[in-house]
């Protein structure tokens, strides 16, 4: 009977029906999951005597062979031998196969009998793949040694062929080992495609030997603050071009291929750096230290398209990938406005705007790439001049309305969408959370993503090539924050990428993740809890007037057992369990941590004290903007920070924060851990948006009003001369008795053309 309804579950799959799929795959930890799976009766166990035979002597296999060896000795601690010929029994058995059950090039077979496991495929990154999931049910917990398989038969292939990661290596640089360390985790989730963004206004990192003053120049800029409380004199870096050979080697071991970006024609000013000449002004600027969108553009004479084209060669010798990335994204027309050489250019080609222009530059630059066997990709931008390559394709990355248009008009596509797919954003509203981009993107709503738009037809959707997500650095100055803004939220985008559409299941994709994350643990890889980190919640006025709490415990996830401690100790499986809010008597200090079914845990404990001085003491990063401003970013304190805390919640067009309503009764005054940060953000036609108010001392205030930021003035605390004062300082004030519950709205008033200001933590006291 058993039998029969695991083979109906199998029939039910092929017809579509995706319920067999979750119930099937959750317990055995396959991220993504397979396109189709059946789970027959018995199992095969794998220890230290067991080979992984090659039955096929190309040099693919044997990579992936090696490969495989390698990552279950480094995850699993078992050391398999590695042999050649024909295949054995009770062995692990790799075959590129002509006649493999599979159509697909990157497809497998994975057949689990209780004699062995064997993996075909017609190509060789099917049979890579097909090595990934054998690894995956290698490692289904944290244990060392023999592992039992259960007997299955999986037959798979991907859902898109483009499944992509894109890392800035611009705003900051990562050493090739640490690309390559990101290279491995995408092999893992079976992706294929790493968009790598090697040049822009802050830096340019890729080596052309025709122009070496583009890394020497280009390549480094001097920060906001250099020489000061830690910040370095210069910062940069770049990838010789035997770098660059050595990571395009170590990708396609993997079966990846690396697009590279170097963008046009804005995001110029490192280049512009390097050679002024190259842009619309005459003068040299500085490699920007600025975040956000830079005026500098190259011009568009033939010396520069020169230039241009004498670039991509290289790139395109170093890069064999089809597509050659060129951005083109952001390009504000204010420098070609003001060109009069640009100006007569545009008369001369009979163009009649500045977008227009940019058409013709992106149509230039793809004609040349077309004429060397590659193909244009840039950023939706390029959609604007409506004069865009018959085969050039479109990475939407301004919602999905790109991707629509491009399909409509013929274009194939990527989905890249921000902000659900940019993953510099944060994946938590928690006051522990890393450095980021808000709002938060959550863990579902990559799960959730839709990379189809509905409206496309069948027809229009055949341009959909799949999907990306992004990982700029502005805000993830190490590779310590990359890894934490990536994981694990590119387990969701693999699925998404990989696995058919309609087996999409919330549950079965939790179930899953606690043995990802003792792969990670594994690897050492810094993945992100945020998902199922513990909120310690109370009502904080209740506790205030009557010295009890009803304390709620939740993780944004509503996924695993928390389990809570009163004594100050760390929470474990054998803590007491959170099943509904409890009552406690204050002073108390509650810790908290979700725990999988198995008692590994999800994440870190998180602590909260419940008291009087904790209970009026709130970080900066938990402050909500004043009304009327939306942007909102975590900030470290130096934009070249190698650590992770602290970090501030700053809005850069409107310094005002707001403390939530409290019960003021006793309350006398209020303390202000302030800190002074580098205001270096270029917002382009924004910046008119910036609130400018006035201040009643040289260097500005802080300012807090009684109830809403057009209250009554409670107290007004000079902020410090910048010259001569530590970044970080503390402000205070005596505050007017008040009764009852108030909120606080407190305001900087420093001049918008000197330093930021934010709130490391707001405290009233008795």
């Amino acid at each position: 009977m058993t039998r029969r309804l695991i083979l109906l579950g199998w029939a039910a799959m092929a017809m579509g029906l995706a319920g067999f799929a979750h119930a099937a795959a959750a317990p055995l930890s396959l991220l993504p999951l397979p396109a189709q799976l059946r789970v027959d009766a018995g199992h095969f166990t794998v220890d230290a005597h067991t080979p992984i035979v090659l039955a096929d002597d190309t040099a693919s296999t044997r990579r992936t062979g090696a490969w495989l060896v390698d990552l279950i000795a480094r995850t699993r601690g078992l050391h398999l031998s590695l042999k050649h010929g024909a295949a054995t029994a009770h062995a692990i058995v790799l075959r590129l196969d002509p006649a493999a059950p599979v159509t697909n090039r990157e497809g497998y077979a994975l057949d689990v009998t209780p004699e062995g496991i064997r993996i075909s495929a017609r190509d060789a990154a099917g049979l890579f793949y097909g090595a990934v999931t054998a690894w995956q049910l290698l490692t289904p917990d944290a244990q060392h040694g023999t592992v039992q398989v259960p007997a299955l038969s999986i037959r798979d292939q991907p859902r898109f062929a483009w499944r992509g990661l894109m890392l800035d290596s611009v705003r900051h640089f990562q050493t090739v080992d640490e690309i390559e360390r990101l290279l491995d985790q995408m092999a893992q989730h079976k992706l294929n495609t790493f968009h790598w963004h090697l040049t822009d206004d802050q830096g340019w990192r890729i080596e052309i030997k025709r122009y070496p003053e583009l890394t020497r120049i280009g390549a480094w800029r001097t920060p906001p603050d250099a020489g000061h409380d830690g910040e370095p004199q210069r910062y940069g870096g770049f990838y010789t071009q035997d770098d660059i050979r050595r990571v395009v080697a170590y990708a396609a071991a993997r079966h990846i291929t690396i697009v590279p970006e170097i963008d046009m024609p804005g995001h110029a000013q490192a280049a512009v750096a390097a050679y002024p000449q190259l842009g619309v002004t005459g003068q040299r600027p500085a490699v920007s230290t600025d975040w956000g969108v830079n005026p500098y553009l190259y011009n568009v004479d033939d010396d520069t398209f020169r230039f241009i084209e004498n670039v991509l060669g290289e790139v395109m010798a170093l890069f064999p990938s089809t597509y050659i990335h060129v951005g083109g994204d952001e390009a504000i027309k204010d420098q070609w406005q003001a060109s009069p050489a640009v100006q007569a250019k545009m008369h001369a080609l009979g163009i009649t705007s500045e977008d227009a222009l940019q058409g013709w530059f992106i149509d230039r630059v793809g004609r040349y790439l077309d004429q060397h066997g590659r193909k244009l990709i840039g950023w939706d931008e390029i959609l604007d001049g409506d004069n865009l390559p018959a085969d050039a394709t479109v990475m939407s990355w301004r919602g999905t309305d790109g991707a629509i248009k491009a399909a409509l008009l013929g274009h194939d596509v990527v989905l890249s969408p921000a902000p659900g797919l940019y993953f510099d954003h944060v994946q938590s509203d928690l006051a522990d959370e890393y450095a980021g981009r808000l709002g938060a993107e959550l863990l579902k709503g990559v799960y959730d993503f839709q990379a189809v738009p509905g409206v496309l037809s069948a027809a229009q959707a055949k341009h959909v090539l799949g999907v990306q997500a992004n990982l700029w650095t502005e805000h993830l100055p190490t590779f310590g924050h990359v890894e934490h803004a990536a994981f694990p939220r590119l387990d969701a985008l693999s699925e998404v990428a990989w696995s058919p559409a309609g087996t999409n299941h919330w549950p079965g994709f939790l179930a899953r993740l606690p043995a990802q994350f003792e792969r990670y643990r594994a690897q050492h890889v810094n993945v992100a809890d945020s998902a199922f980190a513990v909120d310690i919640a109370t009502d904080r006025n209740l506790a205030l007037a009557t010295g009890k709490a009803t304390v709620t415990l939740s993780n944004q996830a509503d996924f695993g057992a928390i389990h809570y401690t009163l004594d100050g100790s760390a929470p474990t499986p054998a803590a007491p369990r959170y099943d509904a809010p409890f009552n406690v008597t204050l002073p108390v200090t509650v810790r908290a941590a979700s725990f999988a079914a198995d008692g590994s845990g999800l994440a870190a404990p998180r602590e909260r004290v419940f008291d009087r001085a904790a209970l009026l003491s709130l970080p900066g990063s938990t402050l909500p903007n004043c009304p009327g401003s939306d942007f909102r970013l975590r900030l470290q304190p130096m934009p070249d920070a190698k650590s992770a805390q602290p970090v501030y919640a700053v809005n850069v067009f409107d310094t005002c924060q707001q403390f939530p309503a409290t019960w003021m009764d006793g309350v006398a005054a209020i303390h202000v851990d302030a800190v002074r940060l580098p205001r270096n953000f270029a917002l382009a036609h924004e910046q008119k948006l910036v609130v400018s108010r006035p201040h009643a001392t040289p260097f500005g205030e802080l300012v807090v009003h009684a109830d809403q930021c057009d209250g009554p003035v409670l107290a007004s605390m000079p902020l410090p001369d910048p010259a001569h004062s530590t970044r970080n300082f503390t402000l205070a004030a005596a505050l007017p008795a008040q009764q009852g519950e108030h909120a606080l709205c407190l305001i900087y008033t420093a001049p918008i053309d000197g330093p930021l200001y934010a709130i490391g933590r707001v405290t009233l006291t008795p």
